[in-house]
């Protein structure tokens, strides 16, 4: 799968935190209840953001299955956690941390699972999540996911699924034109066949719906404004980026939408939340 960088991850997490449909969040913790322990694989792990938005929200015991392809990523999560953490103690591939009255026992996996979406089941579990992964994997391997997690009756939590709606204001005469570039770029493959892209959440919601799941979902929208001018500005880049890859749009209308998109005074980008429970 194609990689992230630290310093990105590190400049979207507080406004990924914030972003969170609180509903389904609720919806989450009101299935956990009164469990005295909680077993989680989470998909893509990155930097950890995932776990250090949740952990302080779950049960007091907590095992944790960081999974990602990256071990650069794997590494900086290790260090990133241990330094947010009140506590620790461990070595490369596990480690255990107390955050307030939590304990949790954490394993950094570093694992390619666009072959085999069974890698994710290989230890006992009792929840899989994931943040900002779905729209990158294909729908064909979304079907063969979904058959996994079913025949375990495991419940998912999927937040910050890119849903295909950007909002700039102020507007820019090429918006239609480089939002349109932009979903075709995400349409490519990102390790795990043509990517689900803006249609990711609908995409799994079907596939869970097939085998009996009952789906919630809700919106996680960003809404970045001038405090955000890093995010605003990195997110525009980026952007422009995919679409000069994609040739769809002349490059001198790239670089004018680029200049005014470094300048916006907020920009919007859709999400969608998705918890999903076994019949």
């Amino acid at each position: 799968m194609n990689g992230f960088s630290a310093e990105w991850l590190a400049l979207r997490e507080p406004i990924d935190h914030r972003s969170i449909n609180e509903e389904l969040r609720a919806e989450l913790l009101a299935w956990v209840g009164q469990r005295a322990h909680v077993r989680i694989a989470d998909l893509g792990s990155g930097s950890g953001s995932n776990l250090r938005g949740l952990a302080p929200l779950l049960p007091k015991s907590q095992h944790w299955r960081l999974m990602d392809h990256d071990e650069a990523l794997l590494d900086h999560a290790n260090l990133a956690i241990t330094a947010w953490a009140d506590e620790f103690a461990g070595d490369d591939d596990r480690i255990s941390v107390r955050i307030k009255d939590k304990k949790l026992t954490l394993d950094f996996v570093q694992a390619d699972l666009a072959d085999e979406p069974a890698a994710v089941f290989e230890e006992p579990l009792d929840l899989v999540t994931a943040a900002a992964f779905f729209d990158l994997v294909s729908e064909e391997w979304v079907d063969g996911f979904c058959r996994e997690l079913a025949a375990r009756k495991l419940p998912l939590y999927a937040v910050l699924t890119y849903d295909g709606t950007e909002t700039w204001t102020p507007p820019h005469e090429a918006d239609a034109a480089m939002l349109a570039a932009f979903h075709a770029h995400q349409g490519r493959d990102k390790g795990f066949g043509p990517a689900a892209g803006p249609q990711a959440a609908a995409i799994l919601r079907r596939a869970l719906e097939r085998h009996g799941y009952r789906v919630s979902t809700g919106d996680s929208p960003w809404l970045l404004e001038a405090p955000n001018r890093s995010l605003i500005a990195e997110l525009a880049k980026g952007s422009a980026a995919a679409v000069r890859e994609t040739g769809q749009v002349a490059p001198e209308q790239v670089e004018a939408w680029l200049t005014a998109r470094r300048e916006a005074s907020a920009c919007e980008i859709g999400h969608i939340d998705l918890f999903a429970l076994p019949a």
